[in-house]
C-alpha cells in the first residue's frame, strides 16, 4: 500500500511541475505577446492605433525597415540615390522580394498604395504633404481631398511618385526632406498588392483572408477582440533571421489578466498597469520601457471660458505632473517639459531637442489659483464649469482624467464634469465635430522629427481639433518645412514650440512609459520610440 501512496505522490509532484513550467520544455519557436487594445485593421490607409500599426509591421515590409539594433535600414529596398539638390530620390528594389502569394514586390505597389492613400482619403494621406514628406503633388491632393473634391486619376498622377520599371521607384520632394527614410518605414508608406487589394475590394484588410503580406510573418487567424496568429513567412527574403515560427497576439487582454497568464507561463510579454506596479517591481522580468507617446490635455478654444489664457494657465499650473508619474502611474512615465518629448531628435550639434528647448511646464497650486482668480474676473463670472473627455478603453486615461478631475476640483472656481467614452467616439465624434471642452488624449511619433507634433497645431491640420490659431505659428511652421538650413530649422521649431506653450495652446502632461513582464529567456525584441515594436529578430532560449 505504502509503495502504490508513494506512487501518487511522485506522479501528484511531476504533474504539479509540469503545471507550473517547472519540467517542461518552453516552446522557442513560438512568441506570445498580449495587448490591451484591439486590432482595428490591417488597411495601412485607413489604420492608426497602435495595435494594428504593430500588426502590419509583423506582416509587410516597406522600403525602409527597422533592424535588430532599432535603427532604420533597408527593406525592400536595396539601395538608394539621391540628387545633389536632394529632391529625388531613386529606390532600387530587391529581385528576391515576394508577396506571400509569389507575386513580387513591384515598384507600382508602392506607386499604387500611395494613390490609394488619397483615393480612399487615409487617416495618414496628411503626412505626404508639405512640412512632412513633402511629396511633389501631394499638398494639391490634400487641398482637393480638405475641400471636399473628388480625385481624378490625373490628379492621382500628378504626385511624385513614380515606377521608373518593376524595380526601380522615382520619388520626387518639394524641399529636402532629412527624414524621409525615417517616413518610409511607417505603414502609411508601405506597398500594397494592386491586383489582390482591389479584388477585396472594402474587405482589404479587415480579416485573415484579406491580407496579403511581404513580410517576416503572415496571418493565420484573426478573432477580433480575442486573438490573432500569425506564422513564420518562408519565402520571405531575410527569413534566415527570423527564428520564430509562431507568433501569438492576444488582444484586448486586461492587465491582471494578462500578469496571470504571464504566472502560468501562457505568454512571454504582458502590459501591467500601476495597481500590478508594486506586485511586480522587483521580478527579474519586470522592465520599464520608454513608448514615446505624449499625453495632453486638448483645449477647445471655441469654449470661450476657455479661449481665456489665465484660465489655461490655472490648469496647467495646477497639476503636480511629478506625483503623477512616480506615485500613480508608476510604470516609468517622466514629467513632460515640453510639447516635443524627450528622446524624439537632436540638433545638427547631438543635443535633445527637449533639452535644448528647456522646460515649459510647472506645479504651483497657489500661482494657479491666482491665474483662475484673474481669468474669472476678466470673464465676469464667479464659477466656471469644465468636462473632461476621456476614454475608457485607452489605458491609462482613465487615471490621467481622473487626476485631472482631482487637480482642478481643488480650485476654487472651476467645477468639474466627467465625460467617459471610448476612444473611438473620444476623437473621431466628440472631438472631430467639437464637442469637448478639456480632452485627454495622447499622441505618438510617427518618425523621428519635431514636425511630427508641431504640424498638429497647424490651423489647417485636421488634427487641429481644439481650433487653436496663430499665424504667426503657421507661417513658422511653414517656413521649417522649407528650410534648407539645419541649424536655423532647429532654432524655428524651437521658436515655434515656445509660441505653442507660452500660449498654453496644448497642455503637455507626460511621456509615457510602459511597466511590463517580459519573458527573460527572449532577446532582440525590438521596442523603438517613434516606430513600434518589431518582432522579426525575436529569438527564445530553453
Amino acid at each position: 500500500m505504502k509503495k502504490y501512496v508513494s506512487l501518487l505522490l511522485c506522479f501528484l509532484m511531476i504533474f504539479s511541475l509540469a503545471g507550473c513550467g517547472g519540467n517542461s520544455k518552453e516552446d522557442t519557436s513560438a512568441y506570445t505577446y498580449s495587448s490591451e487594445l484591439d486590432i482595428k485593421n490591417l488597411d495601412s490607409s485607413d489604420a492608426d492605433d497602435q495595435c494594428s500599426l504593430r500588426a502590419i509591421h509583423a506582416v509587410i515590409d516597406g522600403l525602409i525597415k527597422t533592424d535588430k539594433k532599432g535603427n532604420i535600414t533597408y527593406g525592400i529596398a536595396k539601395s538608394e540615390e539621391v540628387s545633389e539638390d536632394g529632391l529625388t530620390h531613386t529606390y532600387k528594389l530587391r529581385k528576391d522580394a515576394k508577396w506571400a502569394n509569389g507575386d513580387p514586390v513591384t515598384a507600382n505597389d508602392f506607386v499604387y498604395a500611395w494613390h490609394r492613400i488619397f483615393k480612399n482619403k487615409g487617416n495618414y494621406y496628411y503626412m505626404f504633404a508639405d512640412g512632412i514628406a513633402s511629396i511633389q503633388g501631394a499638398q494639391e491632393l490634400s487641398d482637393k481631398i480638405d475641400a471636399g473634391e473628388e480625385l481624378t486619376d490625373d490628379d492621382l498622377n500628378s504626385m511624385g511618385v513614380k515606377a521608373l520599371d518593376d524595380y526601380t521607384l522615382e520619388v520626387k520632394t518639394t524641399v529636402r526632406v532629412s527624414f524621409l527614410d525615417e517616413l518610409l518605414a511607417f505603414p502609411p508608406f508601405y506597398p500594397i498588392n494592386e491586383k489582390f487589394a482591389e479584388k477585396q475590394g472594402n474587405k482589404y484588410g479587415k480579416s485573415a483572408k484579406t491580407i496579403l503580406g511581404n513580410g517576416a510573418f503572415t496571418m493565420t487567424n484573426w478573432e477580433p477582440g480575442s486573438v490573432a496568429e500569425f506564422e513564420k513567412n518562408e519565402s520571405y527574403y531575410d527569413q534566415k533571421h527570423v527564428k520564430l515560427n509562431k507568433l501569438v497576439m492576444k488582444l484586448v487582454q486586461e492587465p491582471k489578466v494578462a500578469a496571470q497568464s504571464f504566472e502560468a507561463g501562457e505568454t512571454d510579454y504582458a502590459p501591467i498597469n500601476s495597481d500590478l506596479v508594486d506586485k511586480y517591481k522587483d521580478d527579474e522580468a519586470f522592465k520599464q520601457v520608454y513608448d514615446g507617446f505624449l499625453f495632453y490635455i486638448s483645449v477647445n478654444f471655441q469654449n470661450s471660458d476657455l479661449a481665456n489664457l489665465n484660465v489655461r494657465k490655472a490648469i496647467s499650473l495646477a497639476i503636480n505632473r511629478k506625483d503623477l508619474c512616480e506615485n500613480v502611474l508608476k510604470d516609468g512615465s517622466q514629467v513632460a517639459g515640453g510639447f516635443i518629448p524627450s528622446g524624439l531628435a537632436t540638433s545638427p550639434d547631438g543635443v535633445d531637442f527637449r533639452k535644448d528647448s528647456g522646460n515649459f511646464t510647472s506645479y504651483d497650486k497657489k500661482k494657479a489659483q491666482e491665474s483662475l482668480d484673474e481669468g474669472l474676473k476678466e470673464l465676469g463670472k464667479d464659477q466656471i464649469t469644465l468636462r473632461i473627455t476621456y476614454g475608457t478603453d485607452e489605458s491609462p486615461m482613465d487615471v490621467f482624467a481622473t487626476y485631472l478631475q482631482n487637480a482642478l476640483s481643488k480650485l476654487d472656481g472651476i467645477k468639474v464634469e466627467m465625460v467617459a467614452t471610448t476612444k473611438q467616439d473620444r476623437i473621431y465624434n466628440k472631438q472631430k465635430n467639437g464637442d469637448f471642452d478639456l480632452a485627454v488624449t495622447r499622441w505618438g511619433p510617427d518618425y523621428g522629427d519635431p514636425t511630427t507634433y508641431l504640424t498638429i497645431a497647424l490651423s489647417t491640420n485636421s488634427n487641429n481639433y481644439g481650433k487653436w490659431s496663430n499665424s504667426e505659428y503657421d507661417q513658422l511652421v511653414d517656413q521649417v518645412g522649407v528650410e534648407s538650413d539645419v541649424n536655423k530649422r532647429w532654432q524655428e521649431m524651437k521658436d515655434a514650440e515656445k509660441i505653442l506653450l507660452d500660449d498654453y495652446a496644448y497642455i503637455p502632461v507626460f511621456e509615457k512609459g510602459a511597466a511590463t513582464l517580459q519573458n527573460p529567456k527572449v532577446k532582440n525584441l525590438v521596442i523603438k520610440p517613434c516606430r513600434t515594436i518589431s518582432f522579426e529578430y525575436v529569438e527564445k532560449t530553453e
